[in-house]
């Protein structure tokens, strides 16, 4: 290890005492801070497991949180800044995904024994980006005190001792219990990994900070290193999820149309959906397990990493009786990727992808049938989607799918680079697409609200909302952290 971790201008990661600490946003605004200042920066996370993911332009496929983290430092996202995502599948199993295409499906077991062998490319990955960048800010994954995952890892310490980083630890104080948090994951450290420590980062403080003193205090004295920055809670901060499914909506007066989003066991890509949470004239209602649909005008079928299984779990939560209900009272239903397979006639599955081998009938609104392939399709894509009787609006977005459709030409409202893609059915009350992303813009997410019921759209610019959320992350951090204590070449960018 170099002495006293000087090398801090090449790159800097961030552990947390638990999932959901912080991580993924502390990065993302250390990355939009220093990206203001000038210093090509970059972020990483060697492991992900996420069912949320991107697309990068070269047919690759990352978690979803680097893609956003790439967009706060201003560059393009890359398969090199998530060289391994996993994707579960089941609750023992998960896709390994390694530098952006599907290795394998493993149990846990497996994976385990496996993390030596898929270290050699994420250290390739990291060097890559080293030569390219002036700095890399690193995302570690869960929590590096996790004794029974701590033999060959490669997402927490075991990366941060193998690539020689510095690391700083955040933890959520809104979770109670932060000072244990902290001095207990650090004490489960070895000595080497210890010394790694820089400091440490509370996050989501609320009320008056003289009354945390005494404890900030006491922590310093107790581990010997800096607490580097108490980051207050952000209320009504927009920002996409890494996996969980986030329900904050903005506020508004009247929410005029409905919309019901039904989460299955294996739900992905819901980030789909956060354009419609931000919305101030939809009211968005995720349905759970044993839960009936409320009244809707829109019905949303999302994607799934497990599309036969899923449709199984929604027959059993009777949900498909209530979307038949539901076109009978003249309601709407869209499907997005596997939802969109779902409306179909046919899913058939014969390699065993996705589960065992066989063909599941589809709930039939849509006349296309799907047949499950094990070359994935990952691709960036763009072009026009003309809903019934409006003109045609400009739309972009991303395909992840294993699913080869037939019958898509019949009435596709869509037509892309690559060709038609969608189904209009049931007298055009029934919409299926693969193209994920397609309420990001504001022509497309318009269209489908008007199709829907929604007469005066007023659709926000979701990329500026983003983009506003990043802002005031790097806004924070600026103003709370002792950045200069993290990076004392650059001590003079970083006067408070």
């Amino acid at each position: 290890m170099t002495d006293t971790l000087q090398s801090t201008t090449r790159a800097l990661m961030v552990q947390g005492t638990t999932s959901d600490a912080g991580k993924s946003v502390l990065v993302a605004g250390l990355c939009r801070v220093l990206a203001r200042q000038g210093i090509r920066v970059a972020p990483f996370k060697s492991q992900n497991m996420a069912l949320n993911s991107a697309v990068t332009k070269d047919g690759g496929e990352i978690g979803r949180a680097q893609a956003v983290q790439a967009q706060a430092c201003g560059i393009e996202p890359s398969v090199h800044m998530n060289p391994v995502l996993l994707k579960p599948n089941t609750d023992v199993g998960a896709q390994v995904i390694v530098q952006g295409h599907a290795l394998a499906d493993m149990d846990a077991v497996g994976f385990h024994n496996y993390k030596k062998v898929v270290m050699t490319p994420i250290m390739e990955s990291f060097a890559l980006l080293q030569q390219q960048y002036q700095t890399i800010v690193i995302e570690g994954a869960g929590s590096p005190a996790e004794i029974n995952l701590r033999e060959n890892d490669v997402a927490n310490m075991g990366f941060a001792e193998k690539a020689d980083v510095p690391v700083i630890i955040i933890a959520d104080i809104d979770r109670g219990g932060v000072f244990a948090h902290i001095y207990g994951t650090l004490a489960l450290l070895s000595e080497s990994e210890q010394a790694r420590v820089k400091g440490f980062v509370i996050n989501r403080f609320r009320g008056d900070i003289k009354l945390l003193e005494s404890g900030l205090e006491w922590l310093e004295q107790k581990t010997g290193k800096p607490v580097l920055g108490v980051l207050p809670y952000l209320h009504g901060l927009m920002l996409e999820a890494e996996d969980a499914i986030n329900c904050q909506q903005v506020d508004a007066a009247d929410h005029q149309l409905k919309v019901v989003v039904p989460v299955l066991t294996r739900v992905s890509n819901h980030t789909d959906f956060d354009p419609l949470r931000m919305h101030p004239q939809v009211n968005l209602q995720f349905v759970g397990k044993g839960q009936p649909f409320p009244a809707a005008d829109l019905i949303i079928i999302p994607g799934t990493k497990s599309v036969r299984s899923d449709l199984a779990f929604l027959r059993e939560q009777g949900w498909d009786k209530q979307i038949q209900r539901h076109l009978r009272l003249g309601g709407k239903v869209m499907g997005i990727c596997g939802g969109y397979q779902m409306l179909g006639e046919t899913i058939a599955d014969p390699h065993a992808i996705e589960g065992e081998a066989g063909v599941s009938q589809g709930l039939g609104y849509l006349s296309i049938a799907t047949t499950i392939e094990k070359n994935k399709c990952l691709q960036q894509t763009e072009g026009t989607l003309t809903m019934p009787n409006q003109m045609p609006v400009t739309v972009k977005g991303y395909e992840i799918h294993a699913g080869v459709t037939q019958g898509v030409s019949a009435n596709a409202p869509l037509q892309l680079t690559d060709g038609p893609d969608g189904q209009l059915g049931c007298d055009d009350h029934v919409f299926g697409t693969y193209l994920h992303g397609i309420f990001e813009q504001q022509g497309a997410c318009d269209a489908i609200l008007r199709w829907a019921g929604l007469e005066a759209t007023q659709t926000p610019d979701f990329d500026e909302i983003r983009q506003q959320g990043i802002d005031r992350i790097a806004d924070t951090i600026e103003q709370h952290m002792d950045l200069a204590a993290i990076w004392p070449q650059w001590a003079d960018k970083f006067k408070r």
